[in-house]
């Protein structure tokens, strides 16, 4: 009977915690925030022809990672890519998308800011001058806010070594003859900002979100939107009605932060449900990876690459028919396009530009002006089905690049993204450990509580695995210093604080698995709670990276490490008389 309320009471739990949590994330008790204006509707022209206008490109370069104590490498490209990249490619503006500096200490355990390495990173924009080149966007990452206790701080070097220097989320135009461009940069990062690894997640309250939707509104009559960040989606806390939704307008977010996972995955792309591309680009710190995008009549194109190699090749019409999608931009266009258009770059002269459709020498496209080359073409011969087009670029230093994509002339035909690449950036991976930490506590103390008020075993047939668990289990909770253990253990994961420490600099602050609180300021729990699953965070990774304080005030973690041994030495003294039924009864199955 004890055993059945109980149980009862864990699911009754278990649902509210779970309705809460999507009632949060859906932001179901409030009224949605509004919607930014529609588009003008397109026009199928201009579409792309023989002449050089209404076409721009750009790059993006992320998680740069400048170090004061790894990889000097870092830094002696990126002034290369400052100078001879940036000199090659002429782009009208670089979004340089967070995690510009280290700031990790030389064991890479510690976090800290590290002013030589924001006066190295202004160094290189000032010795190549970048910024008289082309617009130079640097916005903040997730290291960049290590350990800033607030924006007001002389350690926040951002405000007073980058290009743009103001914090929080900014709007800036790109104007042109054939119209305007927005670019929306989204600021995620935490203030105060923590230690590592508690500000992996970004977040976004309301007054952010409001900030972000009047600059949706002041970009709907751009001719494109693009918003540009650190953190992908999947790895933003935002409030209703969520980050996705408020760029819905857009037609592409770049963004960084997850490095190719390590290069297991080199691709990370994917499109919101509400159309907008979401484009992940590798990292600079250990890849050299960039990224080089392109408005062409208005059709959205981009290709990643890899730093120092040559040529590098675009086509901006067809484009791919993967990242194609008819509300954000006009298709039409393509099928009253007249010529093949692509972008080819080299720090040699380029010699040749052929084109292959569907494996059939088309022709050699001619040079039109800077690095646009053109074909002529007719797109109704291709307009049935789906059709690839090949590129080879050869320049006079004899490198060669190929590059393909897959094209429609056909609007309402649609290629599917990487399963697992849409997984990682569409899922709420916060809202995934928080559910996760909770069913892995609920069933455990689901399992507890039952086998606590399960009458004794009765041990039958052969003591294999099912049967010994079972056992071990009644054994575990019908003994009190085991029972009550565990008990205390698990409840006090869940409320407990994991520790009192410096959180920030000069700030202590108390970490709990729902967030932390720190100098007046509650910081949502998100990588908490992978923690809390995990339960592998040393006690000297903490006295490291938070604090001697950190150390001593620990009840999770150095406590628990010193209570072990105590609680080791209890159950070898146990008195033999509280384990004598089970013994008995153990030892007349196993006997029989």
């Amino acid at each position: 009977m004890a055993a059945a309320l109980a149980l009862r009471v864990v699911a009754g739990l278990a649902a509210a915690a779970l309705v809460a949590m999507l009632l949060e994330h859906y932001g179901l008790a409030g009224p949605p925030s509004p919607r930014p204006q529609p588009r003008r509707p397109w026009s199928p022209h201009p579409a792309p022809g023989p002449r050089d206008n209404n076409i721009f490109w750009g790059l993006q370069i992320s998680d740069i990672h400048l170090s004061r104590f790894h990889d000097r490498g870092r830094a002696v490209d990126l002034e290369k890519f400052c100078s001879e990249t940036i000199d090659i490619i002429q782009p009208a503006l670089v979004l340089a998308t967070g995690d510009l500096t280290d700031a990790k200490t030389k064991d890479k355990l510690g976090s800290r800011q590290h002013e030589v390495e924001w006066q190295t990173y202004q160094g290189i924009l000032k010795k190549t001058r970048v910024m008289e080149k082309t617009k130079w966007l640097d916005i903040k990452g997730n290291h960049d806010a290590f350990n800033i206790p607030s924006l007001e701080s002389v350690e926040n070097y951002y405000r007073k070594y980058s290009a743009v220097r103001k914090d929080g989320s900014f709007h800036y135009v790109h104007s042109t003859p054939f119209g305007n461009y927005s670019f929306i940069c989204v600021d995620a990062t935490l203030s105060p900002g923590p230690k590592r690894p508690y500000n992996f997640f970004g977040i976004l309250n309301e007054k952010q979100m409001e900030e972000l939707s009047l600059l949706a509104k002041e970009s709907s009559w751009s001719n494109h939107t693009i918003w540009f960040g650190h953190f992908t989606t999947s790895t933003i806390l935002s409030s209703s009605p969520g980050i996705r939704s408020i760029m819905s307008s857009a037609t592409a977010y770049l963004c960084g932060h997850l490095h190719t996972l390590g290069g297991l995955m080199p691709v990370l792309h994917t499109r919101h449900f509400q159309g907008t591309l979401e484009l992940e680009v590798g990292d600079w710190k250990d890849n050299r990876r960039y990224r080089i995008f392109a408005f062409d009549h208005d059709l959205f194109s981009f290709a990643d690459l890899t730093f120092g190699k040559w040529p590098v090749v675009l086509i901006t019409n067809p484009k791919s028919l993967l990242y194609s999608y008819a509300k954000h931009e006009p298709l039409e266009r393509l099928l009253h396009s007249t010529h093949i258009r692509v972008l080819a770059f080299s720090s040699s002269s380029i010699t040749s530009v052929a084109v292959k459709i569907d494996g059939v020498h088309l022709g050699e496209a001619v040079h039109l002006s800077g690095p646009i080359f053109i074909l002529k073409w007719n797109p109704r011969n291709y307009s049935n089905g789906t059709h690839n087009i090949e590129v080879i670029v050869q320049d006079s230093a004899g490198r060669r690049k190929t590059v393909h994509h897959v094209f429609s002339v056909e609007e309402d035909l649609h290629l599917t993204f990487d399963p697992l690449a849409s997984f990682i950036l569409l899922t709420d991976h916060y809202i995934m450990a928080r559910v996760l930490f909770v069913l892995i506590v609920l069933i455990q103390l689901t399992i507890l509580i039952i086998f606590r008020y399960r009458g004794h075993p009765k041990l039958k047939g052969p003591p294999g695995f099912v049967n010994l668990t079972s056992f071990s289990l009644h054994v575990l909770s019908k003994t009190n210093i085991f029972y009550y253990s565990v008990l205390l253990l698990t409840l006090y994961t869940v409320l407990g604080p994991w520790f009192v420490g410096e959180i920030t600099l000069g700030k202590l602050g108390c970490c709990f698995s729902f967030g932390i609180f720190v100098d007046g300021h509650f910081l949502q729990g998100s990588l908490t709670f992978v923690v809390g699953i995990l339960q592998v965070y040393s006690c000297y990774f903490l006295q490291v990276t938070y604090g001697t304080l950190a150390f001593f005030f620990s009840p999770l973690r150095t406590w628990l490490t010193l209570l072990t041994p105590v609680l080791i030495r209890c159950v070898w003294t146990l008195n033999p008389t509280e384990l004598g039924t089970f013994t008995v009864q153990l030892k007349s199955h196993l006997s029989s």
